[in-house]
């Protein structure tokens, strides 16, 4: 085999050989053996919290050393393990029917760049909890980060259970190369949390997919809502780690009476606020290409250099950029991935649930409303039927921050699982016994 290291094979061949070979040995382990494997993959991990969020700025120029820091923090502690994978059982006077979580076998885990660590964490914890191989496939701007946070998990099950390459990467990441993974007759599942590219990609692979699609969030704050803790809230979650994350507010909807208040509060949270046209236009000439679609070498990056970008000055470092803008502005249709946020006023209630499902277009993916009525609260939860919704919080609850939930950095939005945990990544099973089995 063309090795280069261990966990890393420079041949799409050689990595799916090698992942094969471990699943094997690995798929005849008990449930104790692997919650084990487990443990010692988190034991390996934690001392090196730190190092890996450095590693991730430095290599992929994006984002929030402190905020990556409690994103890998939160995928090695929050990720649910064996303990999710359910087992249902029907008896009656005929039999007993058993349903059970079995392995899919290897898996094919395409991985993005915004949150390349807590991604390949949280999906190593949830994939090995099911019983399955994996074979990363990371994005370009975060391969080296990636291949060294593989080799830690490959040699921490090693220590284990002596089972080598059971998590393995490749030695370059190329279109062609997962590609290759993605359609190779031994690989039995694929899990993309990257780009429209690669989840297209994938969508024609012939495998089982579970794809997380595009995402445009939007935070509606109505006039019954507590303004002072609906800014806190929105600023926390908007300037995380730079608003790289997928579920992280991309903008606001605000109705009319609440507006002038609520951009007080924002003001008392380390936001720029814009209105005027000249300061927008600036904004939008370096944020934005001629194409429509984002610069990429402003993504994740902090919005003092955005402004300084922009050439605007600020005398204090802000946290948030907040634009106000019309429904139409390329702010609001276009996922930014900044952290610069649109503010668009609507007349009512009615017309802001109307315009946040617009701006959303149909991603189902994050939602938030800062509201008192619990009529509202639930309307706007059925209406918009995102996979996350929010409730009077940030965003980052909706992905467990803040101890109430599992955590999960994969929401599979285009292929419908939503949260995705272990039982998402093995196969449901069925097994009948005859002649009754009930102790009612």
């Amino acid at each position: 085999m063309s090795v280069m290291k261990s966990s890393i094979y420079s041949s799409v061949t050689d990595a799916v050989s090698a992942v094969k070979w471990a699943c094997d040995r690995y798929t005849k382990l008990s449930m104790n053996e692997r919650q084990e494997i487990l443990e010692a993959v988190k034991t390996a991990l934690r001392p090196l919290i730190k190092e890996l969020a450095e590693m991730t700025v430095a290599e992929t120029n994006m984002g929030v050393v402190q905020d990556k820091i409690n994103k890998i923090s939160l995928a090695i502690e929050k990720t649910p393990g064996i303990e999710d994978l359910i087992t249902e059982v029907n008896t009656g006077d005929h039999g007993m029917t058993l349903y059970e979580l079995s392995p899919f076998g290897i898996v094919c885990a395409v991985h993005p760049c915004t949150n390349p660590c807590a991604t390949l964490i949280s999906n190593t914890i949830g994939m090995l909890a099911a019983g399955n191989g994996i074979i990363h496939c990371p994005h370009p701007r975060a391969i080296k980060v990636s291949q060294y946070l593989t080799g830690v998990i490959s040699d921490a099950i090693r220590s284990v259970c002596g089972i080598d390459n059971l998590v393995v990467t490749l030695h370059e990441s190329l279109m062609g190369f997962t590609a290759e993974v993605m359609s190779h007759p031994d690989v039995d599942l694929v899990v993309c949390t990257g780009g429209s590219s690669s989840l297209r990609q994938a969508m024609t692979s012939g495998k089982k997919v579970i794809g997380a699609g595009p995402a445009n969030p939007v935070a509606i704050v109505d006039e019954t809502a507590d303004l002072s803790k609906a800014a806190r809230d929105i600023v926390r979650g908007a300037s995380f780690d730079n608003n790289l994350m997928c579920t992280s507010e991309k903008s606001m909807v605000v109705v009319e009476k609440a507006a002038d208040s609520f951009i007080f509060e924002l003001l008392k949270n380390g936001v720029y606020y814009v209105k005027n046209e000249e300061e927008i236009q600036k904004l939008l000439h370096v944020t934005v290409t001629e194409d429509f679609v984002i610069n990429k070498r402003l993504e994740g990056r902090s919005a003092d250099e955005i402004l300084h970008c922009a050439g605007i000055r600020c005398n204090s470092s802000v946290k948030l950029i907040v634009a106000e803008t019309e429904l139409t502005h390329p702010f609001v249709t276009l996922e930014l991935l900044m952290p610069l946020v649109p503010l668009v006023r609507a007349r009512d209630f009615d017309e802001a649930l109307e315009m946040a499902l617009d701006i959303e277009q149909g991603y189902k993916h994050t939602a938030t409303l800062h509201s008192e009525s619990i009529d509202r609260l639930n309307r706007a939860a059925k209406l918009m039927q995102t996979s996350v919704f929010v409730k009077n919080g940030p965003s980052l609850l909706g992905i467990g921050f803040d101890k109430e939930g599992n955590t999960s950095f994969t929401i599979a939005t285009t292929t419908g699982e939503g949260t995705t945990s272990a039982r998402h990544f093995a196969r449901r099973r069925r097994c009948t016994l005859t002649s009754g089995f009930s102790i009612r």
